[in-house]
């Protein structure tokens, strides 16, 4: 089986008109079969920024476990945490700051883990055409950031607020991915991302330092939720995540150690 992804909202809308069709089973979620049941399907909910190094540990448990599914659900840390919350139909949920996470605390099964860092960086189109050299130069462009309700955007005002940048962003993103995306299509003269972003993105852009982020340096926390209905499925996925092959793909990816 493949890893599927999916815009979260849409894709937990459809879990949960699933999740009401008659006929579920009541066999261990170990069990192996052809086809996946409903207890060898995985819903995880994960922050934007963990989309390529899920999508790999996705794919690497469903190796492990022939007849798993591992279905991924991206966006803003702070949404999957309100999904969760509301009682979406998932089994993990992953986020790019413990904040975020402890916020989710009554939706969860079990006290949350630290499993990777992150920082931030800033990054131009290939070629920076605008010619932005430092977090001075914002004041003449057009850059965009996350918004402060994602974990990426309330970094970012605390470094700007430390740092006195006045210069105002030209729009607030959903995610980093969103930041991201418009850098890439060359769309604004800057963007505000985690370094793995910038490292995901390879030559399509350029990346600068931003000082003091060194000094917000972001924690990323999963924790397995109460709804679950395949903790067993969860916790494997969870130990995949904190195991050797984990953070060798979360190091390979930029993330920083827990």
């Amino acid at each position: 089986m493949r890893a599927r992804t999916a815009a979260a909202t849409a894709l937990l809308a459809a879990l949960a008109a699933t999740a009401c069709t008659p006929g579920g089973s009541d066999r261990d979620d170990t069990a192996d079969t052809s086809e996946p049941g409903p207890e060898q399907r995985l819903t995880v909910l994960a922050a934007a920024s963990l989309t390529e190094t899920f999508t790999e540990l996705a794919r690497e448990l469903e190796a492990e476990r022939p007849g798993v599914e591992v279905t991924l659900a991206f966006d803003s840390s702070a949404t999957l945490a309100q999904q969760a919350l509301e009682g979406a139909p998932a089994d993990l949920l992953a986020t790019a700051d413990t904040r975020t996470i402890e916020s989710a605390a009554d939706a969860l099964a079990a006290a949350p883990e630290v499993f990777a860092t992150n920082t931030l960086v800033l990054v131009v189109p290939a070629g920076n055409p605008a010619g932005i050299e430092s977090v001075d130069d914002l004041a003449g462009a057009t850059f965009v950031t996350c918004v402060e309700t994602a974990p990426c955007g309330a970094s970012w005002a605390a470094i700007a607020d430390e740092q006195d940048v006045e210069a105002e962003p030209a729009s607030l993103e959903v995610d980093v991915k969103a930041v991201l995306a418009r850098v890439v299509a060359d769309e604004v003269d800057a963007g505000v991302v985690y370094a793995t972003d910038a490292v995901a993105a390879g030559d399509a852009v350029e990346t600068l330092d931003l000082p003091g982020a060194e000094q917000q340096v972001t924690s990323y926390a999963l924790g397995l939720l109460a709804q679950s209905s395949r903790p067993g499925l969860a916790q494997d996925f969870a130990d995949l995540v904190l195991g050797e092959t984990g953070q060798r793909v979360l190091t390979d990816a930029g993330f920083g150690p827990p």
